[in-house]
């Protein structure tokens, strides 16, 4: 991983965060997700990354997704 990517987005809810991932995806975003929950409690957050280019737009359409 390049060290220069930013977390756009933070969830508990794997389902929801690949959703926005594809959305991102099909928008033209390159993204990619790390999930640091526990793998037997499932707790913790699961993260979105962009490059720093794409970081506004990438915002823009999760505020529309959830909308």
């Amino acid at each position: 991983m390049e060290n220069n990517w930013v977390r756009v987005y933070t969830s508990n809810q794997l389902f929801h965060v690949e959703m926005i991932k594809e959305f991102l995806s099909d928008n033209g975003i390159a993204a990619f997700i790390m999930n640091k929950q526990d793998s037997f409690y499932k707790f913790g957050d699961i993260e979105i990354y962009t490059k720093p280019d794409d970081v506004m737009k990438a915002k823009l359409l999760i505020e529309k997704f959830e909308s």
